[in-house]
């Protein structure tokens, strides 16, 4: 049974307030997510609260350090649609490009999105190596998001290509990633941008916490990056 309760009361201490049409968008990307992963590997949080928490609330909090309004957004290895999907359901305003190099999530999150009705938002088969190269997205959004599981120098080259001068990269670490954001700074700066702040945020009711890294685009990147696949998981920056 889906809790409206806790999903309207988790995002309310964040300041955030959904219409029911909301709450009926994320009850049913809850259903479609739970159903298909019954057939492909989309989760391993399957309790309804635990994804109301860990996957709704948790895509939401970036709005407590980057307040989301107007904009492009680039969701990079979005997986099952977190946090980009999420956030185009909370913030309708946003436009929003999920991209995964995996072709049946991709297919999931089109179904998602018919089936909910949403509109401007975009979704993307391939590698962030391939597309960080394509005049088509390189350096045109206003942020990139990432809550994939990747060392920040490797993240930062795939990630801040697709970053407009001005704009910002918003890396979802776990809690005390302070070491490895550190150790990317060298990364950080050679791909145009500049660590702005690193702040970690709880997730409303639950005992979790959640590490930001926020980082401005400050210069253009190199045109010889992104390198091509494998190379910035082999030797990062």
């Amino acid at each position: 049974m889906f809790n409206n309760e806790l999903l309207i009361s988790s995002l309310k201490k964040i300041n955030i307030e959904l219409s029911d049409k909301q709450v009926d968008q994320l009850k049913n990307y809850c259903s479609l997510l739970i159903e298909k992963n019954k057939v492909m590997n989309l989760t391993a949080i399957t309790d309804v609260d635990e994804i109301i928490s860990k996957h709704f609330v948790d895509s939401a909090l970036i709005n407590s350090v980057v307040p989301m309004t107007n904009g492009k957004i680039i969701d990079v290895g979005t997986g099952a649609g977190f946090p980009g999907l999420v956030l185009k359901i909370v913030f309708p305003e946003l436009e929003v490009v999920l991209l995964d190099s995996l072709d049946k999530r991709i297919k999931f999150l089109d179904e998602v999105i018919e089936k909910l009705g949403l509109e401007n938002v975009y979704t993307i088969h391939g590698r962030a190596e391939d597309f960080g190269r394509d005049e088509s997205y390189r350096e045109q959004f206003d942020y990139c998001v990432s809550r994939a599981v990747a060392n920040l120098s490797v993240l930062a080259e795939y990630c801040i290509p697709f970053v407009k001068e001005g704009g910002k990269f918003v890396s979802y670490k776990s809690a005390n990633s302070e070491e490895e954001i550190n150790q990317s700074s060298n990364a950080i700066k050679v791909l145009g941008g500049e660590l702005e702040k690193v702040e970690t945020v709880s997730i409303p009711e639950t005992d979790i916490d959640r590490t930001f890294a926020i980082i401005n685009k400050v210069n253009c990147t190199d045109n010889k990056y992104p390198r091509r696949a494998g190379k910035p998981t082999k030797k990062p920056l």
